[in-house]
């Protein structure tokens, strides 16, 4: 079959063409796909479109949301083949969503805030859901979400029943408690238990970032990205003397480390991403 080449493609044509692709006459590949096997796949795209909102790339960002649009068809398309749903049910869903979790727009309920706006979605969306209790919310968070995001979103359940610190010191305190309780399982060689406290530690640290209003993941990411421009400066450092930084010693290593971390701090860079 051949596809008539068109100047502008709309939706109408996605659907088409991902149908011919999963057709007898389309692709070998795209025909074994199932959701299984393109997993992954959804959250790369994902990821790379966020990577694309993050470096302020419209064309990038158009091409990602693309290839994201992509997974939501070709997804589609294996259930309308079996006939459990089509994309017209998958835009008929989100639509009637929309609609319901929006009354203050579609219907007479007032909000004038965002806040009251985010109540009335969290109600709606409880009621929906059949939810009775605040547990019943947090075992709704999917456990596939990156764990950082998992963990705030959880905390953040809890403290909407009050369940939460007063103050960011209680987080803070919690987490030198977390941290000496991994200490101990460290020294007594308790490898179960060293699993768990260093869990709890990770758990106490979300709190934290939570209290002063900065999102665990973002926070971890630029702290590894400081962690790359110091790393790539040290083996810049080594080159330069003419060393193998697999033959130095620990101290020599943390004399290049805090020269690194010295000339870095200079540039005014604090271990910016390195490019």
């Amino acid at each position: 079959m051949i596809f008539q080449e068109k100047s502008k493609y709309g939706m109408d044509d996605l659907l088409a063409i991902m149908k011919l692709l999963r057709s007898p006459e389309g692709c070998p590949w795209d025909r074994e796909q199932d959701h299984r096997s393109i997993r992954s796949n959804f959250i790369e795209e994902a990821y790379e479109a966020v990577d694309a909102i993050d470096a302020d790339d419209k064309p990038a960002l158009c091409e990602e949301l693309g290839d994201v649009l992509l997974q939501v068809v070709f997804h589609t398309q294996m259930e309308a083949e079996q006939g459990t749903f089509s994309f017209d049910d998958v835009c008929d869903g989100i639509c009637k969503k929309l609609i319901h979790r929006h009354p203050h727009i579609f219907s007479d309920v007032i909000a004038g805030t965002s806040g009251e706006v985010l109540r009335n979605w969290d109600a709606i969306k409880k009621k929906e859901k059949g939810q009775e209790t605040q547990t019943d919310t947090m075992q709704s968070i999917p456990r596939c979400f990156p764990a950082l995001m998992r963990a705030a979103k959880v905390q953040n359940k809890a403290a909407k029943v009050g369940f939460d610190w007063e103050d960011v010191q209680g987080p803070l305190d919690k987490l030198r408690e977390e941290t000496a309780e991994l200490s101990e399982a460290l020294e007594q060689k308790d490898s179960e238990g060293v699993q768990e406290e260093l869990g709890d530690v990770l758990f106490a640290a979300v709190n934290v970032s939570r209290f002063v209003d900065l999102d665990a993941e973002e926070t971890l990411t630029r702290a590894t990205d400081k962690f790359i421009a110091r790393f790539a400066r040290v083996e810049r450092l080594a080159s330069e003397k003419e060393m193998d930084m697999k033959t130095l010693s620990l101290e020599e290593l943390d004399r290049l480390w805090d020269k690194a971390k010295e000339e870095l701090y200079s540039l005014g860079e604090h271990g910016a991403p390195v490019e």
